[in-house]
């Protein structure tokens, strides 16, 4: 089936459960739907693999439970074989640990019994145009629909700029300037700019942006082996500014799903889409922080004039010289600057030995009113100190790493891979 009129066509639904009034009920709810259409019905894990084969759906509604081969080993099975296939997993137990075996299998969504038909019609629906693409493009290239392995995409040549934000203490405003500064940076041209929040337990992103988060960086985890441009198009939701964010999961289970190697290629990945990709972190250095640092263009270190945070940041210094990060890649950022304060830039330049590259001033009635009402500064009230520090922040990094007109005409080829290094916490890198 190519795609001349894919658009138009139902969506093909499988049912796989082993308790007969089940199946003959989620067949009555999808019944009355004209862009649905159940294709068949399994009553085993291994009568679900056969019959997806034959049967060709886009949609497995897949029970947990079952006797002999259970929905997770046959979601595994169907998602390995069966590209075009993709899985929802139902249960009545919202346990986490299920959720997070569900999901490493390859289901997309896990909807949990009972649930409403708008809940499941939505949940097909939604799962159904994330992999639209992918299908589209499996059946024109006419990939057999039997032993497909997934092979990691590699991302052409990066054409973006990463720019990571950090700060080694919390409370510092780290995501209010990671998100001020990618409204900024797109506001300063004709920039493509990502936003990927990277607090993946409890990121602000969507808060900060008055986002209401349907897709997130969790969607992507299932099928990481074949991640493309089309499949993180799908998951980043856009906002009135222009950015488009990659948010953080909607429940801090779902966190333990990103391995350092999926973060890092998920980023790699959107470098070959925008100009720049602003990175939201969280206080905490482990693998799958240090791999993005480890990539990053730059590093804007935020500290705060008070000594606990002076203190982190000096640390973090020394980090980055054991690591041998080139000098001008982190740059230091005073947020919170106060004139009146006892603390001064050329206080803390002193102590932590690097140059303070900008200083956000105090300004917490704009900042706690924009947190408030998920409207940035820079968005809402452009003329205020605190986003007029930002553009400023955002007119240095640009002039910094912004492609000249050759370099966009051509980019050059990649340079060798650094040779291997024993490094921070006796880590390879």
């Amino acid at each position: 089936m190519t795609d001349a009129g894919s658009a138009q066509r139902k969506i093909r639904v499988l049912i796989v459960d082993d308790i007969p009034e089940t199946r003959e009920s989620l067949r009555k709810l999808l019944y009355f739907e004209k862009d649905l259409e159940v294709v068949g019905t399994a009553v085993s894990g291994e009568d679900a693999v056969r019959q997806t084969k034959e049967t060709r759906p886009d949609i497995v509604l897949m029970d947990i439970n079952m006797p002999g081969m259970d929905g997770i080993t046959a979601t595994e099975a169907i998602t390995q074989k069966f590209p075009y296939a993709q899985v929802i997993m139902m249960s009545v137990q919202a346990d986490a640990d299920y959720l997070r075996r569900s999901m490493l299998a390859g289901a997309r969504e896990f909807l949990t019994k009972p649930f409403t038909a708008d809940d499941l019609v939505n949940s097909i629906r939604r799962v159904y145009e994330l992999g639209l693409s992918r299908r589209v493009t499996l059946e024109q290239a006419g990939v057999p629909v039997e032993g497909v392995a997934g092979v990691a995409v590699k991302p052409a040549k990066p054409r973006g700029k990463l720019i990571t934000v950090f700060s080694p203490k919390g409370g510092t405003g780290r995501s209010t300037i990671a998100v001020n500064l990618a409204i900024a940076l797109q506001g300063l041209g004709d920039y493509k700019v990502a936003l990927v929040d990277a607090s993946l337990q409890f990121g602000d992103v969507a808060v900060l942006l008055n986002l209401q988060a349907t897709r997130s960086i969790a969607d992507l985890i299932p099928q990481i082996k074949d991640l493309d441009s089309d499949m993180i198009a799908g998951v980043l939701t856009p906002h009135s500014s222009g950015i488009k964010a990659l948010l953080a999961p909607a429940r801090p289970e779902l966190a333990d799903l990103v391995a350092p190697e999926h973060l890092k290629a998920i980023v790699q990945q959107l470098l070959t889409l925008f100009d720049f990709v602003i990175v939201d972190t969280w206080a905490s250095l482990h693998d799958l922080m240090l791999g993005i640092l480890d990539i990053s263009d730059r590093i804007l270190l935020i500290t705060t004039p008070d000594i606990p945070s002076i203190k982190n940041a000096k640390l973090f210094f020394e980090v980055t010289d054991a690591l041998q990060y080139p000098e001008e890649r982190a740059m230091l950022v005073v947020n919170m600057a106060d004139r009146r304060g006892a603390i001064n830039a050329r206080d803390i330049e002193a102590s932590i030995k690097h140059p303070v590259a900008a200083k956000i001033p105090l300004d917490e009635r704009s900042a706690i009113q924009a947190a408030n009402e998920g409207v940035p500064v820079v968005f809402g009230n452009r003329k205020s100190p605190l986003a007029q520090a930002i553009t400023d922040l955002a007119n240095l990094i640009v002039a910094e790493l912004a492609p000249k007109p050759a370099e966009q005409a051509e980019a050059p080829e990649p340079t060798a891979a650094p040779k291997a290094r024993r490094g921070l916490f006796g880590r390879t890198i």
